[in-house]
């Protein structure tokens, strides 16, 4: 595969995941990993301290759809959407059928009255499967630049 082509598939896979949350297309967004995976959203001195648990914490597709699960049907909090911004996405490697990836980001928050927040600042960390088309998470941590996490992180960052 060559590199403008891993690159485009790359950035495909990154901005479908933020439209899916953000078009609360939520029972999609499992489909973007592959099967086995990793996916974390940890604070950023969590992480430097080389900690493997966070706030949120999946190791496959079946504890993805779980959660969605549980944001649809057991979970109480007041509704609210997200609205991504992403970039710049960096190339930090391609190991094999692996390409390393990075990107920041920045979520606000939107209440069901209108008030819009700034939610989360902070850097995906990814491994992504390139191995076929489309391409597929392996791992997403989501490293939040904050220590001080809002109690209603319940739908992936």
């Amino acid at each position: 595969m060559n590199d403008l082509a891993t690159r485009l598939g790359a950035e495909d896979l990154i901005g479908e995941y933020a439209e899916r949350i953000d078009e609360d297309r939520l029972e999609e967004w499992p489909d973007l990993f592959a099967d086995p995976c990793r996916y974390l959203v940890i604070s950023r001195s969590n992480h430097e301290a080389g900690m493997r648990q966070g706030v949120m914490y999946a190791a496959s597709r079946g504890m993805l759809l779980d959660r969605v699960f549980s944001i649809r049907r057991a979970n109480l909090f007041e509704p609210h959407r997200y609205r991504h911004a992403i970039g710049p996405i960096r190339f930090k490697s391609i190991e094999g059928d692996v390409a390393v990836v990075n990107a920041h980001f920045i979520v606000a928050r939107i209440m069901q009255d209108g008030l819009t927040s700034l939610f989360a600042t902070g850097r995906y960390l990814d491994r992504i499967d390139i191995s076929r088309v489309p391409f597929r998470f392996q791992e997403r941590i989501v490293v939040l630049d904050s220590d001080k996490i809002d109690t209603l992180l319940a739908i992936p960052l």
